[in-house]
């Protein structure tokens, strides 16, 4: 113990020193947008070069259950190509999704994946440099993952559905009823389908899909299936527990979806709102 007040004595100057330098470089960073722009930046670059050396040993041994999940993916596009050479048919297509052609994919690796707390993020190995901006939508083969945030050069931020701030429009696939996603925080297996009305039919088992009622994401990507659910004490809307199809602790490989139409549709809504 004396050995380290001795130390401290010794060097109290250029402790003293680097202390007066942290804080004035927290101030700087906190009151300036440009520096504090700068400093995100700049931790994105470090934290995504760390993430992507621990992802490389991650992924490494998870490589078998990746191929058996590209594999499955291969199988559903082939069953469907298949449908398509055998008929044309307009009924044959009610289940697949509206891209409508405005949508484009892009592949992308999770470095890291949070879902132990309140407020989950991921980060992906792909940034500006690659086409990746805010508000694109994050998915798998299984469903919906999340929304980007936060963008690099060559990383990006994802704000995941396992996040209280995260609310994203869903409706149930048999009906046209729709409600706000949500995340109650307690299950990384189970999230919430809320307000929506007593009258939509809800049934346990039934496909919950994303409403298209946003830019982000297309209508009908799925997203679980109903285990319970219950009304609120006014009896006009139910709250819905959803199983999620996608196993949000072990996310390897996403889909970033960029709405080509977004920026159009965004400048006539703020010029409708103007007038």
């Amino acid at each position: 113990m004396q050995q380290i007040i001795n130390f401290l004595i010794r060097n109290k100057n250029n402790i003293l020193f680097l202390l007066l330098l942290s804080v004035s470089l927290f101030l700087t960073i906190q009151s300036h947008s440009y520096q504090k722009s700068k400093f995100i930046s700049s931790a994105n670059f470090i934290s995504g070069g760390i993430y992507s050396w621990s992802s490389n040993i991650n992924t490494y041994f998870n490589l078998e259950e990746y191929n058996l999940r590209l594999l499955e993916e291969n199988e559903r596009l082939r069953s469907r190509l298949a449908t398509y050479e055998d008929s044309l048919d307009i009924k044959d297509y009610e289940d697949t999704i509206s891209f409508n052609g405005s949508y484009t994919f892009r592949a992308s690796e999770v470095i890291n994946n949070n879902y132990a707390k309140m407020d989950n993020y991921l980060t992906i190995k792909n940034g500006s440099r690659s086409g990746i901006e805010r508000d694109m939508g994050v998915v798998t083969s299984k469903g919906i993952v999340g929304i980007v945030e936060n963008v690099s050069p060559n990383y990006s931020t994802v704000i995941s559905i396992l996040n209280s701030n995260s609310k994203i429009n869903a409706q149930l696939k048999k009906s046209n009823h729709f409600g706000t996603l949500v995340w109650n925080g307690r299950d990384p297996n189970i999230v919430q389908l809320t307000d929506v009305p007593a009258i939509a039919p809800v049934k346990k088992g039934d496909t919950i899909i994303t409403g298209g009622r946003s830019l982000i994401f297309p209508k009908g990507l799925q997203i679980g299936s109903i285990t319970d659910y219950q009304l609120d004490q006014s009896e006009s809307y139910y709250t819905i527990d959803i199983e999620l199809f996608n196993d949000m602790t072990n996310i390897g490989y996403v889909y970033i979806i960029e709405n080509t139409a977004q920026a159009e549709i965004r400048k006539l809504q703020k010029l409708t709102k103007d007038e």
